[in-house]
């Protein structure tokens, strides 16, 4: 049907899709814009004692996956798959949603992980050497609770573990490619071909390689790679499925607006079709029956096996 009504394109229908979705794309600017404030602001210090020290001695590390990686990994990479079936397919109602749909995934994950983030204030695992970069620890005499003497920035990052940015991240955006590639592959067409479930799971090992980074780096607890993957992992489902059918549904191929968008031109054309079908007047006298008798859409009669005998 796709082929029978030509491309779907940029250029022919770019603006429709523009003006169907403002308010999408305004609500995604105000998501960026939280999870910016989220950042800025200064997250719970909870509570740290002496005695809590020892699971928190581990050492400061760097990042085996930096900061700038996360958005190439998880966002710029599905990107480019979802550009190269663009133009394979000419199909921009799938460019469109495959990319509105990601970075809903992405950004609503960021605000709820930065919200828990300065909510919990769970210090990191090197929590100790941001403290006390100098190794010299200091306790209050009567609480025993920490007295930092370390940069202040490094000691209020100190104070997000819960839970993993980078594993929410990941697997928000990967998730969503997993469930994407599963929807294009057909990966669920009961027809066995298991290797179509290797690439499905590609997206996921990556993220849970970087997830997996975040512990050997002593940046996060295991619990809050744990909970940040769930976080990104459910984001991604619901938006995606709010986008696309299941990868087992028979129209899984393309976004509903784009079988919703078919349907409609489909019945649009229909419409036109029969309204422009001719109506027949035709006059004819039959002499032996005492007058004129005058046949109106015979045409139409005739098609429907309802023509008058005479």
């Amino acid at each position: 049907m796709a082929d029978q009504l030509g491309s779907y394109t940029i250029r022919s229908h770019g603006m429709i899709l523009a003006r169907l979705h403002m308010y999408d794309w305004i609500i995604l600017l105000l998501l960026a814009v939280i999870d910016g404030l989220l950042n800025i602001i200064e997250p719970f210090h909870r509570f740290v004692g002496k005695d809590m020290m020892t699971d928190l001695r581990y050492p400061m590390k760097g990042n085996t996956v930096p900061f700038w990686a996360v958005p190439l990994i998880g966002i710029i990479l599905p990107w480019t798959i979802f550009v190269g079936i663009y133009f394979k397919k000419k199909n921009f109602y799938d460019l469109h949603h495959g990319i509105l749909g990601i970075l809903y995934s992405v950004l609503i994950t960021a605000v709820i992980t930065d919200a828990i983030k300065d909510g919990v204030g769970r210090p990191r695992p090197d929590f100790f050497w941001r403290c006390f970069p100098n190794g010299n620890d200091v306790y209050d005499n009567i609480t025993t609770g920490v007295i930092c003497n370390g940069v202040k920035s490094v000691i209020k990052e100190g104070h997000k573990s819960f839970p993993s940015g980078h594993s929410s991240w990941s697997f928000a955006g990967l998730g969503f490619l997993a469930w994407y590639l599963a929807g294009k592959l057909t990966a669920f067409d009961r027809k066995g071909h298991i290797a179509k479930l290797c690439i499905v799971f590609l997206p996921l090992l990556t993220a849970a390689l970087v997830a997996v980074s975040r512990v050997d780096d002593y940046w996060h607890h295991w619990q809050d790679v744990f909970a940040g993957g769930l976080i990104g992992l459910t984001v991604a489902s619901f938006c995606y499925l709010q986008f696309f059918p299941y990868p087992f549904d028979g129209d899984a191929l393309w976004p509903h607006a784009y079988a919703v968008w078919l349907a409609e031109e489909g019945n649009s054309r229909n419409a036109n079709l029969y309204s422009v079908r001719p109506t027949e007047i035709e006059t004819v006298d039959i002499s032996g029956h005492g007058g004129i008798i005058t046949l109106r859409d015979t045409l139409n009669d005739v098609e429907s096996g309802s023509a008058r005998r005479l």
